[in-house]
């Protein structure tokens, strides 16, 4: 396999995980997440369900999806292994996302085994899905990274930009944690209107799910701000055509993220309108974290440049 080849594998496999998120969204949001059971990995304990209903094929194709990502990603680390020599930075990246994707199939394991699914309204199933939603996060991330340092992307270095690079990061997590619990709090409390929704986050004895509502948009602008600022003053003095390219990406989907945001808010947040907002989220984070490595970085080889630098096919 060459490197182009390797490429485009890299940026499938993103994709088909971005996929299986959605999808994973779309089981949370219509109270799939029991449509198996609490069974796993069999679905009722059985291995193909004979009396499907809708819930659980919802559930059972989200399963089978998420298989079919962790193959891809395992014929992902056995190509980058083939392809580049040893300590690349597309191994590393490559065994990275192998790791968490590891880990996301035990978490999601855990969310069927121990309830964390359907109704349950408990404090743990905050915890877990906040678990869920950063080590979705750095899987994405690892995958991303992949698929950019495949295409010859620069490996990021420690200088004068890392702490806000690293701000920067630790911010747009803390804005997906409180976007997935916002969404779960959406699923769980239904608001009928605007109006009542409020009076519900308001009223005493209100559910914590209901009264973290307001913390994800004003942590959300907040920290949007915050990479707009920094990707608008960087595309205005760069040279570096991966700095411009990545400021570009961060600039245009955080302005569709806030309007995406205050649809969903305003609409009540229909489960598509939810899918669509998890979907720019995820691309904002993979823009935030490609603009980060290319502050950090070099500007990056041409394609061409690697393919002459690596070595013969290794084991």
């Amino acid at each position: 396999m060459s490197t182009a080849a390797f490429r485009r594998l890299s940026i499938a496999t993103l994709v088909a995980t971005l996929a299986v998120i959605l999808w994973g969204a779309y089981v949370r949001a219509s109270g799939s997440g029991a449509g198996c059971g609490s069974h796993w990995p069999l679905c009722n304990g059985e291995v193909l369900p004979r009396s499907p209903n809708a819930k659980l094929v919802v559930e059972f194709t989200h399963r089978v999806t998420s298989g079919l990502s962790l193959i891809l990603t395992v014929i992902q680390l056995w190509f980058a292994f083939r392809v580049y020599p040893r300590a690349h930075r597309v191994r590393k990246m490559a065994a990275t996302s192998m790791f968490f994707m590891v880990t996301e199939a035990a978490v999601g394991a855990g969310l069927v085994l121990f309830e964390m699914v359907a109704g349950n309204k408990s404090l743990a199933r905050v915890w877990w899905m906040s678990a869920h939603l950063i080590n979705t996060y750095f899987l994405i991330a690892s995958m991303a990274l992949t698929a950019a340092f495949s295409a010859g992307v620069a490996a990021p270095r420690r200088g004068p930009r890392t702490p806000l690079v690293t701000t920067i990061a630790v911010g747009m997590l803390a804005v997906g944690t409180s976007g997935a619990i916002v969404a779960l709090g959406d699923t769980l409390f239904p608001s009928k209107s605007l109006v009542e929704g409020f009076r519900a986050e308001l009223s005493t004895g209100a559910h914590l799910l209901l009264r973290l509502r307001i913390v994800h948009p004003v942590l959300a602008l907040a920290v949007g701000a915050l990479v707009a600022f920094v990707a608008r003053g960087e595309l205005s003095r760069t040279r570096d055509p991966d700095v411009a390219r990545t400021a570009r990406a961060v600039l245009v989907l955080f302005v569709t993220q806030i309007a995406v945001g205050f649809a969903n808010l305003a609409l009540l947040a229909p489960i598509p309108l939810q899918i669509v907002h998890l979907l720019v989220a995820d691309l904002l984070w993979i823009a935030t974290v490609l603009f980060g490595v290319a502050l950090l970085g070099e500007r990056a080889s041409t394609p061409a440049q690697l393919d002459a630098t690596v070595g013969s096919p290794t084991v």
